[in-house]
């Protein structure tokens, strides 16, 4: 089948657990859902029956100030690492302790608990803030993920750096960093690409990733709050969230699925294939 080098893997992200800070890694294992280890975990808020996402700032912002990472490899044969978190004091514990969710619950000041598999109907909240361009304005909705996963609407989310670049042409005095859009893969777009929005030329795309992976990119992602929250030394900045917003249309990157598993590496390059 035909294709066409579009770039290659600049960076690769997991978070092991959601919302919470995640860790860049040289290489990671696509599955039929998505990355391993990728939103492997999620807190559960006991008083309100919903998986805590910091798309609710108001009450999980907090959870951004928290760093997740797998202390040892896994793989789907060999089941689930255990996770290590950062409270923001440097505390350190991890899902082998008895004393997490008292910690954790302590630290975020709301009863929680770390599970690792979805809750049937599963839901999180999502708030809108005052932001021109965007469908709801100063409200909460609620999503219901997609069964079994911790995910909001994607297995694989991918950001492209034209587009990063796009939006500080943009808006210069905002700090597009890759962070705040927490991607999975970074793309390095190849030598002579056109610049600018980039990203959504690859929608209804197949993206081969080196040597077996594949995916199949569906559509354009919308962003949301969370961009515009503090996280490691970003402050917070609304303008992310207004600039996309204005010039385009609340898209910056894309949403995607896995056709073939396959192992995934910095560096490896991607094509896109042609029918």
């Amino acid at each position: 089948m035909p294709r066409t080098l579009i770039g290659t893997v600049k960076a690769l992200w997991r978070y092991p657990v959601k919302s919470m800070l995640g860790e860049s890694v040289p290489e990671l294992e696509l599955t039929d859902r998505g990355f391993w280890g990728d939103r492997a975990y999620a807190l559960w808020d006991e008083q309100h029956q919903r998986v805590a996402s910091a798309k609710n700032p108001k009450k999980w912002a907090r959870l951004l100030n928290f760093q997740a990472s797998l202390v040892a490899e896994s793989s789907p044969k060999t089941g689930p690492s255990t996770v290590e978190i950062t409270l923001p004091d440097g505390r350190r514990t991890s899902s082998l302790s008895p004393a997490l969710n008292e910690l954790l619950s302590n630290a975020l000041g709301r009863p929680v608990q770390l599970i690792s598999s979805a809750r049937e109907g599963a839901s999180i909240e999502h708030y809108w803030p005052e932001v021109a361009g965007t469908t709801y304005q100063d409200t909460v909705t609620h999503i219901v993920m997609p069964e079994g996963t911790f995910f909001d609407a994607c297995h694989v989310h991918a950001i492209s750096t034209a587009t990063l670049a796009q939006l500080a042409a943009l808006s210069p005095t905002n700090n597009f960093d890759a962070r705040r859009f927490r991607p999975n893969i970074v793309i390095q777009p190849a030598e002579g690409s056109a610049g600018g929005f980039i990203d959504e030329g690859w929608v209804n795309q197949t993206l081969q990733i080196g040597e077996a992976a594949q995916l199949r990119v569906f559509t354009g992602c919308p962003r949301c709050v969370m961009t515009t929250l503090p996280q490691s030394e970003l402050p917070a900045d609304l303008g992310i969230l207004r600039t996309t917003a204005k010039h385009n249309r609340v898209i910056a990157g894309i949403r995607a699925t896995a056709l073939r598993p396959g192992r995934i590496r910095c560096n490896d390059p991607i094509w896109v294939e042609s029918a």
